[in-house]
This record gives C-alpha cells, sequence and structure tokens, in this order.
C-alpha cells in the first residue's frame, strides 16, 4: 500500500469556477479555500469509509457499493446520477455517472475517477499514522475521488457550482478493463465528446501534473514454416524455419523503426519449436521439438508505445510491411490489439496546464515541477513516461 499524506485529500484545483489572478483571492476564492480546510477531518473520515470497502474489480458487489456512497454524494450537490450499466459479455460492474448542467456556453468539464483497486482487501484495511494513511485504494484512486466530491462541496458553498457545466464519470474497470474496450468505455467516451476539458485525478508525484501521455497498443506476430529435417534447412524445400522468420522480422523492427521520438515498441516474449502452444490472455506458452527439426511454428508477442494515432497507424503500417517480406518457405502475420489511446502534447494542454499552475498558485498550495521537451523525450526513450 503505497502512502498518502493526509493533506493532499485537501485541494480545490477544479478549472472554470472563478478566474484566479496570480496570486491573489478575492474573496469567493477565499471561501472556497477556507471551507476546503475547514471539511479536513471530514474528508478523512469519508476517504476511510470508502478505503474499507473491498473493491478489487471483479468485485462487482464492492465496486458498486462504493459507487453508492459517491453517488449520494453527488446527489446532494445537485446532479443527476446513473449506474451506467455495461453488457454482460463485457463481465465488469459498471460505471458511476454523474452530471450537472449549469450555465449554458460555459466550459463543459470531464472529471475522471475510478472505484476499482488492483487488490482486494480482507476487509477494513485504513491506518491513520500522524499525519499520513494508508489503505488499499486510497491514493490509487479513492483519494482523487475524495478531492473531486469536496472540490465540488467547496464550490457549492462558495455559490460557484451552479453555473459549471460538470460531468463525473468514475469507471468501475480501470484496473482491469473489460473487452471489447469500446464497450467498456463506452460511457467515458461519450462524456468526453461532450466536454471541453477533462481532468483525472489518480494520484501520482504531488508536484507534477501530465499533460501529456504515450497510448499503448499490444501487437503479435505468428510465423510458420515447413517441418523438416534440419540437414536441408536453408534449401529450396526445407525453408527457413519459423524460427528464422520470427527473427528476421524482430530485428527489422529494430533496424527501421528505432529512434523515432517518442516510440517504444518491446518483444516480451517468444516461443517457437514443433509443438507450440501460447496464451495471448496469460502470456505463456509451451514448446517442444528435437534439435534436428527446423521449426514450423514461432510466436512473439510485444507492446508499442506512441504518442498520436497518426504514429500509431504509421508504425503498424510499417510493421506490417515487414512481416510481409517472408523467408523462403516460410509465412507470418501479425495482429494489433488496442490498450488505450495517446493523450498527445497539444497547446490546449499547455495552456490548461498555465490556468491549473496559477489556481494552485492562488490557493499557496505546493510547487508544480517543470518538466522540459528534451526531458519529456528521455523520459519516452527510457520508459520513464508511460
Amino acid at each position: 500500500m503505497r502512502p498518502i499524506p493526509l493533506a493532499t485529500i485537501a485541494p480545490m484545483l477544479l478549472l472554470g469556477a472563478v478566474p484566479l489572478a496570480a496570486q491573489s483571492l478575492d474573496r469567493q476564492e477565499q471561501r472556497l479555500r477556507e471551507s476546503i480546510t475547514a471539511a479536513r477531518e471530514e474528508q478523512i473520515v469519508y476517504l476511510q469509509r470508502v478505503v474499507d470497502i473491498p473493491s478489487s474489480t471483479l468485485n462487482f458487489a464492492g465496486v458498486r457499493k462504493v459507487g453508492a456512497v459517491f453517488r449520494a454524494s453527488f446527489d446532494s450537490l445537485g446532479f443527476t446520477t446513473s449506474w451506467a450499466a455495461v453488457p454482460d459479455a463485457v463481465g465488469r460492474a459498471g460505471h458511476l455517472v454523474a452530471e450537472h448542467k449549469g450555465r449554458p456556453g460555459a466550459v463543459r468539464l470531464l472529471l475522471i475517477g475510478h472505484l476499482d483497486t488492483v487488490v482486494e482487501p480482507a476487509g477494513a484495511n485504513f491506518v491513520r499514522e500522524d499525519s499520513m494513511a494508508r489503505g488499499i485504494g486510497a491514493a490509487d484512486m479513492k483519494g482523487g475521488d475524495v478531492v473531486i466530491v469536496y472540490a465540488l462541496k467547496a464550490l457549492q458553498a462558495a455559490g460557484a457550482l451552479r453555473d459549471l457545466n460538470v460531468t463525473i464519470v468514475f469507471t468501475g474497470d480501470e484496473e482491469h478493463p473489460g473487452e471489447p474496450l469500446a464497450e467498456a468505455r463506452r460511457a467515458l467516451l461519450e462524456a468526453a465528446q461532450h466536454s471541453d476539458v477533462a481532468l483525472a485525478f489518480e494520484a501520482g508525484n504531488r508536484s507534477d501534473v501530465t499533460v501529456a501521455r504515450r497510448g499503448a497498443s499490444a501487437w503479435r506476430v505468428t510465423a510458420t514454416g515447413r517441418q523438416a529435417h534440419s540437414a536441408g534447412v536453408f534449401g529450396e524445400g526445407a525453408g527457413y524455419g519459423a524460427i528464422y522468420e520470427v527473427a528476421r522480422i524482430l530485428d527489422a523492427f529494430r533496424a527501421q523503426l528505432v529512434g523515432e521520438q517518442y516510440l517504444t515498441f518491446n518483444a516480451a516474449t517468444i516461443v517457437g519449436g514443433t509443438d507450440v502452444t501460447y496464451d495471448t490472455v496469460a502470456i505463456s506458452g509451451t514448446t517442444a521439438s528435437k534439435l534436428n527439426i527446423v521449426p514450423s511454428h514461432a510466436i512473439a508477442h510485444g507492446d508499442l508505445r506512441f504518442i498520436s494515432a497518426e504514429q500509431l497507424q504509421r508504425t503498424r503500417d510499417r510493421m506490417r510491411a515487414i512481416v510481409a517480406q517472408h523467408l523462403p518457405g516460410t509465412d507470418a502475420t501479425i495482429v494489433f490489439r488496442d490498450e488505450y489511446p495517446a493523450m498527445s502534447p497539444t497547446p490546449g494542454n499547455a495552456r490548461l496546464l498555465a490556468v491549473y499552475d496559477s489556481a494552485r498558485a492562488a490557493l499557496l498550495l505546493y510547487r508544480l515541477g517543470r518538466r522540459p521537451a528534451a526531458q519529456f523525450a528521455r523520459q519516452a526513450a527510457t520508459g520513464g513516461m508511460q
């Protein structure tokens, strides 16, 4: 369990509520800060309440129970709430959606959280030690969900909520998404299509804000060859075999694709031989052969990280072209699986960061870290940026 400082539960950093002059607060803004400060202990009690409800992704009852707690809070704030069920085939609990309609033409905010946790505690697990608290899901991300609730409470107390257009989506399967993703994420995608600004409140480094993130995709190469005695390998009859074909493909990926900014691809596992099994869900396989047999099957499986949809498509096209150039006596195919899209760096994201940072400074909160483009690129290349 990662510790979460109790002080980080408090910040009210919603955008669009009131204009914030740098380093100064008007009367309404002072009320916002005072409201957050006054509710500190109440926020901690609320956090303990939801952390002590086990809600791992596949614990549907637990996820819905946590959702019910937050739903009641949003109802009390005048939001219209609903539970967005997913098709049975997706196999997940569903999502909490809350909507507040404010002044027509005002900025439309989307606030994102999630209700599920990675692991399942045995029961109550919230532990408070001085100014720190620990608990399954405290940082990831029930603490962030609580920030949203109490930010909205503060806005209401200051009379600033009534004009805001706010949609909230708390997903029930962030840690282990259901499939197909188009169905599992339908509620979130629909909310995003009707929003101008999106803020996700999952805890990370308290001095950083993420304004760009690489997307993720999986790829899998399957190669076949002619099973034959190894005395004839490379010849017209036996050909090169499936393992050499996969080796050719992977080496061509390395030679032709390495070096593009923000692009990485990893061959995570490979299995080949004459008798091959491979489980694409468990990412595990078995193989058996004799040393004097040209292998008939080989599979390589890996991931692909990218900074834009255009970079993803262009890279996939290049990978397909590489796979299509078969060694004699072999064949190969490649398939791709979408995981999550990229959040590309844009001028709009930079402007949003500037507004956020101005609010932070005016509210006298912690200082945000600054990461120049060169460091951004280095992190992408070394895997430090997801």
